[in-house]
């Protein structure tokens, strides 16, 4: 953690946090990723306990009323514990999102205190069997029946849908209209027609629950419709913040935690008479690494910081898509370092690093693809370009030859 960029208050808090990340049971970590444990409640309602839930929501909800950039350094913390565990804190965060900006007050005190006071357990169910990638493409149906929506159809790939009490929900409510125009949001809780299996063998990221939720003629209430019908597609590109933000930022502390086993392992290994890092083979990975890391976290942290100033919106999914595709490319670049330091004792689980590669392979696929990344990024950046009257300097004057627009051809 780099000092200099955080606040006293921001310390105050990484080490509230730091705290808490240390006092985790090593078994408990041991038992999920042997997959004998399938959701750790009790961890998220120890995070509750602490008032470490959901720290950037107004306080009169249980939140801190802090910013992004606060969030993010108590996900770096927490991101060493691994994927599953990071992702767990974040869901309170992640669905608290759609309720804080987009709901009513009856919704937020019926449903976002007692999240954030871990009374209740949250998991957002959006990728679907025939939709990964394409979100717009949700075939699963909410048909209006007086004061009811009726759920058919199923999600896949749900973090925490084994322990969740609430599921955020997108359903298509208009068939007839255009993909991003025909999607409502809804709060689903746990009850008749909202089946939950467990059903994937995970290669990495265990214990968080994850599981497949089918919606068999489940009733849900108009109320517990977030924002406005078939107004869902305004919510999913909020979300993109809170989504990708937080897959950034726990990649930051996978990558450091790695870094950090990696760099003490090449200072008391010996090989040829002396300590591995003497060889430029094992201390240049250092370098590269802690570069990467380095920049990863001014990226992550220059994302927050531009969400918290309110900056435009499209500019915004920019910044984040940036820092979820580098940060998490970065940890899976730093966790294959520490792999090839550490040889072949890396390779077993006398260390921790294959459990870290494994969890870091997910978060360059969840979240968005990180190809979806670089779509949004090369998208926005040209309609910010091209849209803007040029107000620097004309570059493409400087050239010796610039007025011989004959040589210019473009089609």
């Amino acid at each position: 953690m780099l000092e200099a960029i955080l606040t006293p208050e921001q310390q105050t808090l990484r080490d509230e946090v730091r705290a808490f990340v240390k006092a985790v049971p090593r078994q408990l970590i041991l038992e999920m990723d042997a997959d004998r444990v399938s959701y750790p409640r009790d961890y998220v309602q120890e995070l509750a306990g602490r008032h470490l839930l959901g720290l950037r929501f107004p306080v009169e909800y249980g939140g801190r009323g802090l910013g992004w950039t606060d969030e993010i350094v108590a996900l770096e913390e927490v991101g060493v514990l691994g994927t599953s565990l990071a992702c767990l804190y974040s869901l309170p965060g992640i669905v608290g999102e759609a309720l804080n900006v987009f709901g009513t007050p009856a919704q937020k005190e019926r449903w976002l205190r007692p999240v954030l006071e871990g009374r209740l357990t949250v998991a957002e169910a959006l990728t679907e069997p025939r939709g990964g990638s394409d979100f717009f493409g949700t075939t699963t149906l909410a048909r209006r029946e007086g004061d009811h929506f009726v759920l058919d159809g199923q999600k896949r790939f749900v973090v925490g849908a084994e322990g969740a009490d609430l599921f955020l929900v997108y359903a298509r409510t208009d068939p007839e209209a255009r993909p991003h125009e025909g999607l409502s949001a809804f709060i689903v809780e746990r009850g008749p027609g909202v089946e939950v299996e467990h059903v994937y063998g995970l290669m990495g990221t265990r214990g968080g629950g994850t599981g497949r939720i089918r919606f068999r003629g489940a009733r849900v209430p108009v109320e517990n419709l977030i924002g406005v019908e078939n107004g869902a597609a305004a919510v999913f590109y909020q979300m993109m913040i809170p989504e990708r933000l937080t897959s950034a930022a726990g990649a930051l502390g996978m990558a450091r935690a790695a870094l950090e086993v990696a760099t003490r392992y090449s200072d008391r290994r010996k090989a040829f008479g002396q300590k591995i890092r003497s060889f430029e083979a094992v201390s240049f990975k250092v370098a590269d690494s802690i570069t990467q890391l380095d920049a990863a976290r001014m990226l992550v942290y220059g994302a927050a910081r531009a969400v918290d100033a309110g900056d435009d919106p499209r500019r915004c999914r920019r910044l984040v898509s940036e820092a979820k595709k580098f940060a998490t490319e970065a940890a899976w670049q730093i966790v294959n370092h520490a792999m090839q330091i550490l040889g072949g004792i890396g390779y077993t689980n006398i260390y921790p690093i294959e459990r870290l590669m494994r969890d870091t392979r997910l978060i360059m696929i969840w979240t968005g693809t990180n190809e979806v990344m670089s779509l949004i990024i090369q998208h926005e950046y040209y309609r910010e370009l091209l849209g803007s009257p040029q107000t620097g300097r004309d570059v493409e004057r400087d050239a010796a030859e610039a007025d011989r627009a004959d040589e210019k051809v473009y089609e």
